[in-house]
């Protein structure tokens, strides 16, 4: 049972003023159980390891104490201008499994800090080194960065580590997974001196103790349950379809849908700007949510869709986190997620209280992978919608055809002993 004394506010948990700002800009209201745990503990300055999954807010459950820590450790952090500042140095490192993950902690931490001169920066495999070697000369305070990348710019001597404070590895089960212990052990190995460590994980497998025993200092223990499970009176489709043909089948999907009021997922922030506009040019007023847009902007999009003025709201998963809307009819992930929990809390937005709800997911061909995933996870295949007129039945037969390549890792790199992988 909850105690009574338990924060029900941010400001319950001792954070800056001017990180209570950011959150209210943002749409965050009450922080989730792995917050009221998490962040009064990461204050302390005690190592942590916590077991929670994603959806349950725990991005920003190291962010903001980290936030709080650069802030207690230099006031100046506080000036907006960065330019009375000192070159900066890497005092934070966040250790991400996956591309994605890691440019969304990124997102995050941009979000939470608006008020604050914090540089942050993601480095991740899949984009020119280059571009981020010059991003690190210019300075950065939090560095966000997959395993794979930054050993590799620790190679170049692009980046140092001497500085690291705080070291945090999120989703460390799925590291494990993907074969990364080697990687992130060579890491840890480089952070000089004294450091707070934080440790989140989804599962508490052996390979998980064993890595937070050789990372972890005489850790706290935190533990929250996974979001909500998947409603009964919520109707899941798929639409396979060609990657050039998904914005004319959202058109067509809108137009003959009876769609009361929609929460459409994209992946990235120009895509959510770009189909809000098209959408409305076809008749559809839509409006978009995303970091790039100011707070009057994207309080006035929240508004528009929640009294009704326009029935289409086009985000990317980070500014939706602050969406708490009624009467959602529909959701389209116009984009799946990579992460399978992030697809039970996306449509978990609609068929709430008892209500019914749909949930139609785009799949190309590049999101197969991501699809078997999520049918893994719900214990269930999704329905598949071969009546859309931009059916593929190319998609349709990959995804039948191929064994999935999770598993493939999970069997390869399952082993505490794993071999080296760099993404």
């Amino acid at each position: 049972m909850e105690s009574e004394t338990s924060p029900k506010r941010f400001a319950d948990l001792g954070l800056h003023a001017s990180l209570l700002t950011a959150l209210t800009k943002a749409g965050y209201e009450v922080p989730t159980p792995i917050q009221e745990q998490a962040i009064p503990i990461v204050l302390t300055g005690a190592d942590l390891m916590a077991t929670a999954k994603t959806g349950t807010g725990k991005t920003a459950a190291f962010s903001l104490p980290l936030l709080q820590k650069l802030v207690e450790q230099n006031e100046k952090f506080l000036e907006v201008k960065r330019e009375n500042l000192p070159k900066a140095s890497v005092q934070a490192l966040i250790l991400s499994p996956t591309r994605e993950l890691a440019q969304q902690i990124e997102e995050s931490l941009k979000t939470y800090s608006t008020e604050l001169s914090v540089r942050v920066l993601s480095v991740v495999g899949g984009l020119p080194i280059q571009k981020q070697i010059q991003a690190l000369k210019r300075g950065v305070d939090i560095l966000v960065a997959t395993p794979g990348r930054l050993l590799d710019l620790l190679d170049r001597k692009a980046v140092h580590l001497d500085k690291v404070n705080y070291f945090v590895l999120d989703e460390a089960d799925r590291m494990l997974d993907m074969g990364f212990v080697h990687d992130v052990r060579d890491i840890a190995r480089k952070i000089r001196g004294v450091h707070q460590t934080l440790l989140f994980s989804a599962t508490t497998s052996g390979e998980v103790e064993q890595l937070s025993r050789v990372l972890l200092n005489s850790p706290q223990r935190v533990s929250v349950s996974s979001p909500e499970a998947v409603a009964d009176n919520l109707e899941q489709v798929v639409c396979f379809v060609d990657k050039k043909n998904k914005r004319p089948l959202l058109f067509d999907i809108v137009k003959r849908e009876s769609v009361e009021r929609a929460l459409i997922f994209t992946a990235t922030k120009s895509d959510a700007e770009f189909l809000a506009t098209v959408l409305t040019k076809q008749d559809l007023p839509a409006e978009a949510m995303h970091s790039d847009k100011h707070q009057k902007a994207r309080q006035k999009a929240l508004d528009s869709f929640a009294n009704g003025k326009v029935k289409i709201l086009v985000a990317t998963d980070v500014m939706a986190r602050g969406i708490d809307v009624d009467g959602i009819s529909h959701v389209i992930n116009f984009d799946l997620p990579s992460d399978p929990e992030s697809y039970v809390h996306r449509i978990g937005r609609t068929a709430r209280a008892g209500g019914s709800g749909k949930a139609i997911s785009f799949c190309d061909y590049e999101e197969v992978k991501s699809l078997q995933a999520i049918e893994r996870f719900i214990k269930e295949p999704l329905v598949v919608d071969e009546t859309q007129p931009f059916h593929s039945p190319f998609v349709q037969t990959m995804k039948n055809q191929k064994e999935s390549p999770f598993a493939n890792k999970r069997k390869r790199y399952s082993s505490f002993s794993a071999g080296k992988r760099r993404a």
